[in-house]
């Protein structure tokens, strides 16, 4: 646990931009305020969460970014933060930069994923946005490996740190240690209905499966095109696919437990946290093959298949309902990784630590 009176003698203050409707964001927030830090969260976005709502400037949503630098330079002389920390390098991390101009208070950067893997590649622009934020930030935060090396490829880094997001250390409590996979075999694929995670994909490679009453498929009920995914799959298995609305935490957490599979096919991904949550729960992981991935998923702790062929995940599915191995070792052996290195408390604390270092060199330069 970080000590409270972290600067100075008293709570260090950070000032998060953040899409103020991503449930990221809401969890991030709770657990800096729970570790002693105070808070104010900036967004453009209208979400549930408390926050300071910018002014949307400009008849194109591309410049609200922009426009809104002398709005969050105001904030920012208001609240007086100890540290910036964006959240989204193309966006909130360019607007950061830009209220940021001519300031030394440092700021530290998260990126999300597809800040990096895909943002930057829509146009020059965005590049440039994008790496504006990069070469401005104290310290790059990202999730794996790969996705601070593709940041590198963009902007110069100052500073990089790797950090996952995780799994709360109470929801461990939910890991499934049965015995035998069930028949049939109850596979959650997490991800919402979004052309980024190919959630199609997967209703066509085991629509036989699905049809044949070997697999039961659980999709979320929501994500901008579930209405055309409910569609097209039900032509392909009726109405044998099974949906679950949102929920609470802990509560969504104890129902992707009952399941025995995790499944992703999603085109663009860092180290996504439901695949690491899932591990923690004991699930089997079966993820496409992509080089985000890779750094979690090893013939050791799961299966990656090939996207381009839906014949390698069919197959991969039929050893699973087929074998007599319950993968006790691996559901296990990535429990306890997920324990040295993916519980979320921790590796908020190391950010905060990590801020508090940014604080203590401001402070001794200005000496």
């Amino acid at each position: 646990m970080v000590e409270p009176l972290a600067v100075s003698g008293r709570a260090m203050k950070v000032l998060i931009l953040a899409d103020s409707r991503s449930f990221h964001t809401e969890r991030y927030l709770a657990e800096l305020q729970r570790q002693g830090c105070e808070t104010l969260l900036v967004s453009l976005e209208s979400g549930s969460i408390e926050h300071h709502l910018l002014k949307r400037r400009g008849p194109f949503r591309v410049l609200h970014y922009t426009l809104a630098a002398a709005e969050v330079r105001s904030v920012i002389d208001s609240f007086c933060p100890d540290v910036v920390n964006p959240h989204f390098a193309s966006g909130y991390g360019h607007l950061a930069a830009l209220a940021l101009r001519g300031s030394d208070r440092p700021m530290l950067l998260y990126l999300w994923g597809s800040d990096i893997l895909i943002a930057p590649k829509k146009s020059l622009p965005h590049r440039r946005k994008t790496r504006m934020a990069l070469e401005r930030a104290d310290v790059v935060v990202g999730d794996s490996d790969f996705l601070l090396d593709e940041a590198a490829r963009i902007g110069r880094l100052k500073s990089r740190r790797t950090i996952t997001w995780g799994l709360e250390k109470d929801c461990l409590r939910f890991f499934s240690d049965r015995e035998n996979l069930q028949q049939p075999l109850r596979i959650i694929v997490p991800r919402p209905h979004e052309q980024v995670y190919n959630n199609m994909f997967i209703v066509r490679a085991l629509a036989d499966l699905v049809n044949g009453g070997r697999v039961e498929l659980t999709f979320p009920d929501f994500g901008g095109q579930v209405d055309s995914f409910k569609s097209t799959a039900s032509v392909l298995v009726g109405d044998r696919l099974k949906f679950h609305t949102k929920m609470i935490r802990p509560e969504y957490l104890r129902y992707a437990a009952e399941h025995d599979v995790y499944l992703s096919a999603a085109w663009s991904d860092s180290s996504p946290a439901s695949l690491l949550e899932a591990m923690g729960l004991g699930l089997i992981p079966v993820v496409g093959d992509i080089p985000g991935v890779r750094e979690w998923v090893t013939p050791q702790s799961g299966y990656l298949f090939d996207m381009e062929h839906e014949t390698s995940l069919v197959e991969i599915i039929t050893q699973l309902i087929e074998t007599d191995d319950d993968h006790a070792l691996m559901r296990r052996s990535n429990r306890e990784r997920i324990e040295q290195k993916a519980v979320f408390e921790d590796n908020i604390a190391e950010a905060i630590g990590i801020m508090r270092e940014l604080c203590k060199e401001g402070e001794e330069e200005s000496v």
